[in-house]
């Protein structure tokens, strides 16, 4: 098969893991920067151009957009779906999950478990926002943030209060969550292929940090999920309708709680912590689906 990798940067990891598992299983493949593409739309002949070189007998696009090009990549993967061309990650569902707030809006919907949040139009009344979510401790997250970037733990009412009020005056977008003490500063990331979890760790941010990112000098290691934790990641991956996801959650009192929903999840901790092959599982599901 012929296939595409759209991703900005063929030296990362899971670019490179993609690429590497694609060839080895025989198949023609291309890493091309989205933004490198011109999208030509005519009646019935949809075209795209890569460095002045129309992209012919495509059989599968595999998008590795980031938050900051999402208008642009998403574009280029409805422009591929237009020539019939399979995507691991459908266009309306990649916009769904960029959009927080969206997100947790049809996860509420679905019935899963999500940390109380709210959400207001820069609303004055700061302390009735932290009443909301049960008071400090709590969390305020930037809508736009990604990579445990633009998150604050607010330990105390003032703290909330100041924070938020410095947000609202800069107009940026945020939410506010409660704090989930017994998550002890882990979460787990699962990974989730066409339907099934194929692979789960559990993240603890490093010492007097909150976040659990590994970008941020978090450890990894394999973990066994209880089946309400496995069965919670497969129902949110189906709700956003993702071929291939990550999905973040927190073990709380009360169950596993959704964190995101991501549509372009890292390999690299995943597959350093489990053993896995997840990107070969990723090209396999290409070859059930084309």
């Amino acid at each position: 098969m012929n296939i595409k990798i759209l991703s900005r940067n063929a030296n990362l990891y899971s670019t490179v893991a993609l690429v590497e598992a694609a060839e080895k299983r025989k198949h023609d493949v291309q890493v091309i920067d989205p933004l490198s593409c011109d999208i030509v739309i005519e009646k019935k002949k949809p075209e795209i151009y890569y460095k002045g070189s129309k992209l012919d007998h495509v059989d599968a696009v595999i998008p590795r957009i980031g938050a900051s090009v999402t208008y642009y990549g998403t574009a280029v993967v409805r422009q591929f779906e237009m020539m019939n061309v399979f995507t691991t990650i459908d266009s309306e569902a990649l916009v769904r999950s960029r959009d927080k707030l969206r997100s947790l809006q049809i996860l509420s919907k679905a019935g899963l478990g999500l940390p109380k949040t709210v959400f207001t139009n820069y609303s004055k009344d700061v302390s009735e926002v932290i009443k909301h979510v049960g008071g400090a401790p709590l969390i305020i997250k930037l809508l736009e943030g990604t990579q445990g970037l633009g998150v604050v733990l607010a330990e105390t009412k003032n703290a909330a209060e100041s924070v938020l009020e410095a947000f609202n005056g800069l107009q940026a977008r945020v939410i506010v969550q409660e704090y989930i003490k017994e998550a002890k500063g882990a979460d787990i990331r699962v990974l989730v292929v066409d339907g099934q979890v194929v692979g789960a760790m559990k993240r603890q941010g490093k010492e007097g940090e909150f976040r659990s990112n590994l970008h941020r000098g978090g450890s990894a290691e394999l973990i066994e999920l209880s089946e309400e934790e496995e069965n919670a990641a497969i129902k949110a991956v189906k709700v956003m309708k993702l071929g291939v996801a990550g999905v973040d959650l927190l073990q709380s009192e009360r169950g596993p709680l959704i964190l995101e929903v991501n549509s372009s999840p890292g390999l690299e901790g995943i597959q350093m912590a489990t053993g896995k092959d997840i990107a070969k599982t990723i090209i396999r599901y290409i070859e059930r689906s084309v």
